[in-house]
C-alpha cells in the first residue's frame, strides 16, 4: 500500500502506537529475513491477533540499531476500517498476550488527521548513560549501561559538546545512507552523574543519521578520560569526514527516550515539510 502524505488510503484507520522494548535480543527495529527485529515481532502479532491474512506493515519515529532500546518509540500502522472497528477495545490486552516480554505497546489510538510517527516528528530524545566506577557497573543496570574503565571528567564532557550545538553536516559522525542526508540540528547534548554515578548523556535532535549518537558519545569519553582535549569533537565535526578516531560506543548503553510532535494543527505541514531534502540553513530533512 502506498503511503499518501496526508494520511491513510481511503478505508483504511491510521493507528498511533506508543512503545518500548529492550533491545538486547533484537538485531534492531526494521524487518530483516531470518532474524528477530521489533518491527518483525509487533507485526505479526498484529497480524495475529486480528486474525487478519495479511500483515500490515508499520512506520516507526526512528529505526534503532540492534541491541538499542526504547522506551518512548512511536510508531504508526494503517489498519482497514473494518479490522480497527473490530479489534480497538482489545487490541492492546492481546497484543499484550502475544508479545515477547521484551517488547511492550503501552497504548493504540486513532491518529490525529496528518499524523506520520516518522515524518511528523520534530525531535527525537536519546539517553546514553556510563559508568567510570573502577568495579563497573552494577550487575542489575549491566544491560542498559556501559563501563568506562578510565575516570570521566563531566564538566568537560559538557564544554566539548557545547561545541556541537546547532545545524550542521554531521558526516564526521555518521555513517553514510545512499541518497541520505547527514545535515541535522542537535538542540541538546548534555551530561549529568547521579548519585548513584551513572552519568546520562541527553541527546536531542531534528533527526539522527546512522550511528551518529553512538560516534558523538565515543568521541566526548575521549575528552572525558582527557585522551582528547576539549577542542577536539568539534574540529572533527568541522572537517567532515569519518575519523578513525571516533569510537562506536556498544549498543547496550543507548535508549530512545522521547518523540517529540507539534500540535495536532500542524501534523499535516510537518510531515510535507519533513520530506524536502534538507542542506545547511534549510529547515527541512529527508532521512
Amino acid at each position: 500500500m502506498s503511503e499518501d502524505i496526508e494520511g491513510p488510503e481511503p478505508g483504511f484507520v491510521r493507528v498511533r502506537l506508543d512503545l518500548s522494548y529492550d533491545g538486547k535480543d533484537f538485531s534492531g527495529w526494521a524487518k530483516q529475513t531470518g532474524r528477530r527485529t521489533v518491527q518483525g515481532e509487533i507485526e505479526d502479532a498484529l497480524r495475529t491477533v486480528t486474525r487478519s491474512s495479511r500483515t500490515y506493515e508499520l512506520t516507526v519515529a526512528g529505526r534503532t540499531d540492534a541491541g538499542v532500546h526504547a522506551r518512548g518509540q512511536v510508531a504508526h500502522v494503517d489498519l482497514p476500517e473494518s479490522v480497527w472497528a473490530e479489534h480497538r477495545e482489545r487490541l492492546l490486552r492481546r497484543l499484550a498476550g502475544r508479545l515477547g516480554h521484551d517488547v511492550r505497546v503501552w497504548e493504540v489510538a486513532e491518529a490525529p488527521a496528518g499524523f506520520n510517527a516518522r515524518f511528523s516528528a520534530l525531535w527525537r530524545r536519546y539517553a546514553y548513560r556510563v559508568v567510570d566506577h573502577p568495579g563497573g557497573v552494577d550487575p542489575l543496570l549491566r544491560g542498559h549501561v556501559l563501563w568506562h574503565d578510565w575516570p570521566l571528567d563531566v564538566a568537560a564532557m559538557n564544554a566539548a559538546s557545547a561545541g556541537l550545538l546547532g545545524e550542521h553536516d554531521f558526516a564526521a559522525y555518521c555513517k553514510r545512507r545512499e541518497g541520505a542526508t547527514t545535515i541535522r540540528t542537535l538542540q541538546r547534548l548534555e551530561w549529568a552523574r547521579d548519585a548513584h554515578g551513572v552519568i546520562t548523556a541527553t541527546v536531542r535532535a531534528d533527526a539522527f543519521c546512522h550511528n551518529m549518537v553512538r560516534s558523538l558519545v565515543g568521541a566526548l569519553l575521549f575528552v572525558g578520560d582527557e585522551h582528547r582535549p576539549v577542542e577536539w569533537p568539534a574540529k572533527v565535526l568541522a572537517a567532515g569526514v569519518r575519523d578513525s578516531a571516533v569510537h562506536v560506543v556498544r549498543p547496550h548503553g543507548l535508549t530512545l527516550e522521547e518523540v517529540g510532535y507539534p500540535e495536532d494543527a500542524l501534523l499535516a505541514s510537518r510531515n510535507r515539510e519533513a520530506r524536502n531534502k534538507r542542506t545547511l540553513g534549510g529547515s527541512s530533512f529527508c532521512c
